[in-house]
This record gives C-alpha cells, structure tokens and sequence, in this order.
C-alpha cells in the first residue's frame, strides 16, 4: 500500500492472487444465487429427461430402425407402445395394432443391428398374469435370409396366448364329466368332517406339487402330448380297417375251427410221415447240397438271360407261336437250308482227341475272340442282356486255359469217373 494514498496494488504472490479470485467468484455467486439456482435445476432435468428418454425408453436419435409386420389371428392382448424382444431381449416397440379382413397386423418398429431370420416363429407373450404383453421372436437357427424394412411374417409362424373365454369355452367339456352327485357328497364330506381341511389342503398340496412337476418337465409333457395325438389320429384313421380286419380274423378263425378235427387228425397221423420226409432229408443232405448249389448257378444264367427269354414272348413284335406257326403248316414242317458252308469262331483253346478216355473238366471261359457281329449272330454274345452286364466277354486277366471246379465226391452217392482205356504207354507185341 503507498503512503498518502488508498489504491491496492496487485498482490506479487499468484498463489495469493488465485485466492483472492475464488473468494471474488463466491460472492459473485452469492449475490446471483437464485439465477444459478434455476439454471442447476434446468441442467438436472435435461440430464434426467435424456437418460429416462435413452436408458429407459430407448430413445436414440442415431439409431437405425426397420418397420415389420405381423400378421395374428388375434390381439392376443397385445397394444401399441410396448416392446419387441429377441429371445427377451427388448430390440424395438409396437407402433400399431391394426385390424385386417383375416385378423389383426401388429407394426413393429425393430432396430436394424438385430440380424432375425425371416421364418423366425413370432409369438405374443405376457410379463405376469395381469397382463403387460409384447412380442417376443423365437429364431430357431441364425441363417439368413433375415427381416428387412417391410418384411411381413404371416400367421403360420405367429401365435398368442390362450384367451381367458377360450380357457372357458374349453373347460366345459371337463366340468361336464363331472359327477354332481359324487361332487355334492365330496363337499359334504369335508363340511361336516373335522378332517375337512386337511384333507383339502391336502388335495391343494396334492395339486401344487402335480403342477410343479408337470412344469419342471413341461417341454416333455408338450412332446408326449403330441406324439399322443399323432398315434391317436393316426388310430382314428385306421379304425374302419381295423373294423374290416376283426370281420375277416374273425371269418377266418370260425373256418380254422370248422377245421379243427382235420388238424387233430393231421397231427396224429402226420409224425410217422414228416419223421420219414425228415430221415430222407437226412440221408440225402450231401446230394441236397450241391443240388441248391446246381440251382443257384441255373438262377444266375436265367437272370443272365431273361432278357433273352422274354424276347421270345414280346408282344410288339412276331412270337415264338407266329414263328412256329410259320415253320408248321399244310401238313409239314417248312425249313430253308443253305448249302454254303458259314464261317465258324475259332475259340484259340487247346483240342482233345476224341478218343481220349478221360473225364477232363471243361474250360471255364469259352468266348470267341473273333468280334465280327456275323459270327455267332445267334449265340451268347449277341444274346439281350441287363443293363450294366458284361459277361458278353471274359473278365480282364483271365487264364484261357482255366478249367471250371472238379465234380465234388459224395459217397456213395457219386459215381467215379475214372479213366476209361487202357493204360499207357501201351504194350505193343512184337
């Protein structure tokens, strides 16, 4: 401070200048205390208007959004302003319920960023009993295509909650197996009985804990319920063939009955017969053997050649008869006969005299190598076979001088083939 005079000079210190200026600002403060007053309550319910518009409503202004349509058979319940969730997840809201000719459109306004497959099931939910609907989505998988802007879901993959009149409506048909009488005398019993509460709390717990396990295995209930049904629909389809066929069981068992003393005598009189059926079964079982091994080789070459056989019976062009016939007629058999010698396959395998005296097997594949189509117009190479068959040729690899399996031995029941002249060398005198 200067002498003689009453100016303030500015303090040299800034940490006393600093104080000095927050002591300044609170007076001024002071003095405006209603005006900043008013301005912190302002500040607060923008702050809480904002939060209440986001956080509670889901109000954002940089969010983007698609409009969906639902199609319900009915309301269900449900009402304008409530929410949308995915799996109970709130992702959009209701913005109209609108009545159609076959039902009722819900417009849901859902964000864009939830990627919902478009064949999602929709259904219309409940947060309690009193009611607070919404719409739930229920994807059952997380393939495309997904809902876009303008998407519509029909009524085959939306559902709602049973109504309370339906509840009703449905429960007639169970109060009406009710027996008044039984029921009355039910009442009776517990109104004049001193075990009457407990009796009825004891059904009520009986009940609770009926519903608590029904609920904690609700999923499998649902899937009995319906297997159920499909058999019983599935019974009540097949009824009138069930009908027919107790008609028909019951015709053929009055016959069998009819019958019954042929059978008594069948029986009695049949065990010397099937015992003798069976010893020749027995004594035969070598030859029976090898017979079903015959017939299955004879079925291979008659699959072989049905396609063949079956040429000689079509009908779209001349039968086997139309040929006979043109070969059998005016009292003779008609034949034409050609003199020029025809050119014959040579098959390139190893020949055996004649008069060779030995039972050699035979060569297993005996094919013409030749593959001129006039040899052997009619043999086993150009005979129709099936589709895929290729037994026109030999095998690849094959031995040409394979010979097929030796005649297997059953004695007695075979006859030896041993070798028929005599032995060699021979003895020639001199």
């Amino acid at each position: 401070m200067e002498s003689g005079g009453t100016a303030m000079t500015a303090p040299s210190n800034p940490l006393e200048w600093s104080a000095r200026q927050v002591v300044d600002l609170v007076r001024a403060a002071a003095r405006r205390r209603i005006l900043l007053s008013g301005i912190g309550l302002a500040v607060t319910l923008a702050v809480a208007l904002a939060y209440v518009a986001i956080a509670g409503l889901g109000v954002s202004l940089t969010r983007k959004a698609i409009t969906v349509r639902v199609l319900l058979p009915e309301s269900g319940g449900l009402l304008a302003h409530q929410d949308v969730t995915l799996r109970g997840i709130p992702i959009g809201r209701v913005t109209a319920v609108n009545l159609t000719d076959k039902g009722v459109e819900a417009v849901a306004e859902i964000n864009a960023t939830a990627r919902i497959p478009r064949d999602s099931p929709v259904r219309v939910s409940g947060l309690s009993a009193a009611g607070e609907q919404y719409l739930d989505f229920r994807p059952q998988d997380s393939n495309g295509p997904f809902l876009t802007d303008g998407t519509v879901i029909g009524q085959n993959q939306a559902t709602i909650p049973v109504s309370l009149p339906k509840i009703i409506d449905d429960s007639h048909g169970a109060l009406a197996q009710l027996d008044p009488t039984k029921l009355a005398a039910l009442v009776r019993e517990l109104r004049v009985s001193r075990e009457g509460p407990q009796k009825l709390a004891a059904i009520l717990d009986g009940s609770i804990f009926l519903a608590s396990t029904l609920d904690g295995v609700l999923p499998q209930t649902v899937s009995l319920i319906r297997n159920t049904r499909v058999v019983f629909t599935t019974l009540h389809d097949v009824t009138p063939g069930l009908r027919q066929t107790s008609v028909d069981l019951h015709q053929t068992l009055l016959g069998v009955n009819r019958m019954d003393g042929g059978f008594r005598t069948l029986v009695e009189r049949g065990s010397g017969q099937l015992a003798d059926v069976d010893n020749l079964v027995t004594d035969n079982r070598e030859n029976i053997v090898q017979l079903l091994g015959s017939l299955a080789t004879v079925s291979q070459l008659l699959y072989l050649r049905i396609p063949a056989l079956q040429d000689l019976w079509r009908p779209d062009h001349e039968s086997l008869i139309d040929r006979l016939s043109t070969t059998l007629h005016d009292g003779g058999i008609w034949a034409v006969g050609e003199i020029y010698p025809k050119y014959r396959c040579d098959y390139n395998l190893p020949r055996r005299p004649a008069s060779q005296a030995d039972f050699t097997e035979p060569y297993r594949y005996t094919y013409c190598s030749n593959p001129d189509p006039s040899v052997l117009v009619r043999g086993a190479r150009n005979a129709p076979r099936p589709p895929g068959d290729d037994t026109a040729g030999p095998p690849p690899g094959y031995d040409p001088l394979t010979q097929t399996d030796a005649t297997p031995v059953y004695p007695p029941y075979t006859l030896p083939t041993t070798y028929g002249g005599p032995p060699l060398p021979a003895w020639v005198p001199n």
